[in-house]
């Protein structure tokens, strides 16, 4: 077969033959009629079956005298050839891009020590002019004036001749800190170059402002780089909106015009940003394309000032792209962000978002560049989406998602919101309502039926709780955090059936998600996906109805790596059917890093699955007090907004605003709950809520729940070796294969501990298990078994359950052959009573 292998292709000087080796070792001639009736076969099927090879000899004359052992090394033959081109075609493409991205690592070679060179001369000068302060203030002013520009007045700007010597002057500038050394640029942490790297990527911590800077290479024309940067909100999540007022034509087929920007801001905290600025498109000597942007004086420039009102008028210094075209196809592409925030009118705690240069890259200079390469492989077909849906499609709902989210924070005047006055006087919740909005099912648009949409917003602060971590669990633990009978409430909104939340009592949601990936980005730092929430009518007419839930969910920022990234998890109900013209009433979470101290990539993995299973978390021996180190992933402080939006009738509004308002409140106490468990201790790992606020501590509770047992039942419920130690006994009590849970003595029990086999069959945390009631996980004949036992239980201390099923919270059936109960008492006084111990024998799920 090796000589199979081998391709042996050879045309006479005629042309009508080719040459073909057998697996014989003998040359078959082919005539031209012959190939090209065997070409058009390996176009439908490029590996025919023996008895399509036999087929193709009976319906082709012309291939009559040739036998189906040759066609078959024909095919062979064709398949290798093929491979071959195909990896000659990859080779030739990788070989570009290296090139190119050898180029661009030489430039920035040259850049690096160009700028060493200038620090050299300016340390020397510094040296000799150290006890002259009229040096010493020169050369600050001079350092100063290579970062700081002024911003041009409107005077400049009054005639077409200015405006083109302040495009001029803004290009110059920006072309300085694109390629040279305007800017000290620094690596930026967590973002090596390297052959699988994205770009290279630079910010500044000694310039004005905030500034950040990227190169990369991108397969795409600069034309369409060009065009699809300057349509900013199609890639910029945080822009709004984007106005161009004047445009004129300048010199060697460039344009000059007037643009008004205006952006998102982050939190519920912060009033949001505009710019009024001059972009200036051109083409260089060398073929480069240049789009360069700065601001312009004048603060009542733009639209009028009422429209303005909400935004902080902020400076864009000299910033922009240029875009050269590669050899073979593709460009490199530099991105320069360069923008003073105004950070001076925002609360202290919030101002890194608007001081950092780490922020600005991840969210806009890294954004933009991520951007164009995911639209780059998507052109060329490298990216597949699931349910069959286009890629512009997708991307279409993310931008609806994260755009309505963003508009639910700021709630702006001119889309209609407005607050709603608070009644307990709480300003922990903000009330907004809208009446200008409507909901869209298919294509029909359906009117509010004189109602609107109310959102319900909180911001609050989170300490060393790492964002990705954080939203990672929300996304996969729904049930811990929300309600589904509010889900359904806002996804009833799609049908204009609206039912105030808890008046849906012929419906029981199990508590379980489904997530269907439609998709996500190249580097995995956003992902778009379906939730299915199940539910099951209580009804026997209803029973054949569907009841589940469909929401439209998108998660980014899970990445533990990306310093300064933002992690949102932003999800709306659709529609079943889920049209591409759906429209979406966004809610969800979004958390921002205000510094952050990551350890290392081991450490963080450790502490990324420890966190995800809380449990886990749960150490035994001496160790489980001491803090090594390896359990303080993260270290930093970071803002938490949260934003719920729900559709009501006028007649409903203070209802629920009322609902929205505790359903806010109480979402928030859960992240906090969940978001202690996962955030490291000083003293040791966190596991979460204490047992009880008065309980013993593990190892004490694990002695009172054996000794019970053995009081009670007159046998040991673990094996005697086990119980040579205390540390030992925890262990055997956590690793025992029954699920043994302790019940709380109060008017509504609830559990309050369980080994491992009980979490398992709760399927639960040790940090919502006490938010379950004993009775949640009974059906009725077990609850009657229950309360028919419950005086002997109390009289004799132990009791014992028939079989039967009970119930997980995620709505699971649960069978036991038996079950255990007992009292279990504190220390050697057997008349305190701590609590009620279960032990379920031989459970599975049903």
């Amino acid at each position: 077969m090796a000589m199979v292998a081998q391709q042996h292709h050879r045309e006479n000087s005629g042309g009508s033959l080719s040459k073909h080796l057998d697996a014989a070792g003998k040359y078959v001639r082919y005539t031209a009629e012959q190939v090209e009736a065997l070409e058009r076969v390996y176009v439908e099927c490029p590996k025919p079956s023996s008895l399509r090879r036999q087929q193709l000899i009976r319906e082709c004359p012309i291939l009559s005298n040739i036998e189906p052992k040759q066609i078959k090394v024909w095919f062979q033959n064709r398949r290798c050839r093929e491979k071959q081109r195909k990896e000659s075609t990859r080779l030739q493409s990788v070989n570009r891009k290296l090139n190119a991205m050898n180029k661009l690592l030489m430039e920035e070679n040259d850049r690096l020590q160009k700028q060493v060179s200038q620090l050299v001369c300016e340390n020397g000068f510094m040296k000799q002019h150290l006890h002259s302060a009229t040096g010493a203030t020169a050369v600050d002013a001079s350092c100063e004036s290579a970062v700081t520009t002024p911003r041009h007045s409107l005077g400049d700007a009054s005639n077409p001749a200015g405006l083109l010597s302040i495009a001029e002057e803004t290009l110059a500038e920006f072309l300085s800190k694109a390629t040279g050394t305007a800017v000290d640029w620094v690596q930026m942490p967590g973002m090596k170059p390297g052959p699988g790297s994205v770009g290279i990527f630079a910010i500044s911590q000694s310039c004005s402002g905030v500034a950040a800077r990227a190169c990369g290479l991108v397969g795409l024309e600069p034309t369409k780089i060009a065009e699809i940067l300057k349509d900013r909100p199609s890639w910029f999540r945080d822009c709004r909106s984007l106005e161009v007022f004047t445009m004129f034509p300048a010199g060697n087929g460039g344009t000059i015009e007037m643009l008004y920007t205006q952006t998102y801001a982050p939190t519920t905290l912060a009033p949001a940003r505009d710019f009024w600025t001059l972009r200036y498109t051109t083409t260089l000597e060398n073929g480069s394309l240049v789009i360069c942007e700065r601001s312009l004086s004048g603060t009542g420039a733009g639209p009028n000032a009422a429209a303005a009102s909400q935004f902080v008028r902020a400076e864009m210094l000299p910033s922009g792209y240029l875009i050269r075209p590669c050899d073979g196809g593709g460009s490199i592409i530099h991105i320069v962000d360069h923008l003073n925030l105004e950070a001076w009118n925002v609360p202290e705690v919030l101002r890194p978002l608007y001081e950092s240069s780490k922020v600005v890259a991840q969210r806009t200079t890294i954004a933009a560049l991520k951007y164009i390469r995911q639209i780059a492989q998507e052109t060329s077909g490298e990216v597949v989406y699931g349910l069959g849906r286009q890629p512009a499609v997708l991307r279409t709902f993310s931008q609806k998602l994260s755009r309505g989210f963003n508009d639910a924070i700021n709630g702006f005047n001119d889309d209609g919101w407005s607050l709603l006055n608070c009644n307990d006087n709480a300003e922990d919740v903000i009330i907004a309502v809208t009446s200008a909005k409507n909901l869209t099912s298919s294509s029909n648009t359906i009117p509010m039926l004189g109602g609107g949409i109310l959102c319900a917003k909180a911001s609050m602060l989170l300490q060393n709780v790492p964002p990705a971590v954080l939203v990672r669990f929300l996304r996969e633990h729904r049930s811990e955090w929300a309600d589904f009978n509010v889900d359904a409430y806002a996804a009833a909104s799609l049908k204009s059936t609206y039912a105030y939340p808890g008046m849906r009592d012929h419906t029981r949601f199990t508590g379980s998600q489904i997530i269907m990936p439609l998709g996500q980005t190249i580097e995995l730092e956003e992902m778009l996906e379906v939730i299915r929430l199940e539910g099951h009518s209580l009804s026997h007419e209803d029973a054949f109805m569907p009841r589940d839930i469909h929401l439209l969910q998108l998660c980014t920022g899970i990445d533990e790596s990306a310093i300064g990234a933002c992690s949102e998890l932003v999800f709306a109900p659709i529609d079943e059917m889920f049209p591409d013209d759906a429209q979406l009433l966004p809610s969800g979470f979004r958390i921002i890093p205000l510094d952050s101290k990551p350890v290392d990539l081991q450490d963080s993995l450790t502490s990324h699955h420890k966190t995800l299973d809380l449990t886990s978390s749960l150490e035994v021996g001496p160790t489980a007090g001491n803090n090594d180190g390896k359990n303080a992933a993260y270290s930093g402080r970071s803002i938490l907004t949260i934003a719920f939006q729900f559709p009501f009738e006028s007649n409903l509004q203070d209802n629920v605003a009322t609902m929205a308002r505790q359903y806010v409140r109480s979402v928030v106490s859960s992240v906090q709950r969940v978001a202690m468990a996962i955030s490291p201790s000083e003293t040791g790992p966190v596991v979460g809520p204490k047992i009880s606020p008065v309980s013993p501590e593990a190892l004490t509770l694990a002695h009172w729940i054996c000794q019970s047992y053995s009081y009670y039942v007159g046998s040991e419920l673990l094996r005697s070796t086990d119980s040579a130690s205390g540390e030992g006994l925890l262990k055997s009590l956590w690793q025992h294969q029954d699920a043994i849970l302790c019940c709380s003595l109060k008017a509504v029990p609830v559990f309050t501990f369980a080994n491992q086999a009980g979490l398992d069959m709760l399927e639960t945390t040790l940090v919502s298990l006490q938010d379950i009631p004993l009775e949640k996980i009974f059906d009725d004949c077990g609850r009657k078994s229950l309360f028919s036992e419950f005086a002997k239980i109390m009289q004799q201390g132990f009791a014992q359950l028939p079989g039967g099923i009970c119930m997980s919270i995620m709505g699971r059936h649960i069978s036991y052959e038996q079950a255990f109960v007992w009292k279990v008492f504190a220390a050697e006084d057997e008349t305190t009573v701590h609590c009620l111990a279960f032990s379920f024998v031989n459970w599975s799920f049903v």
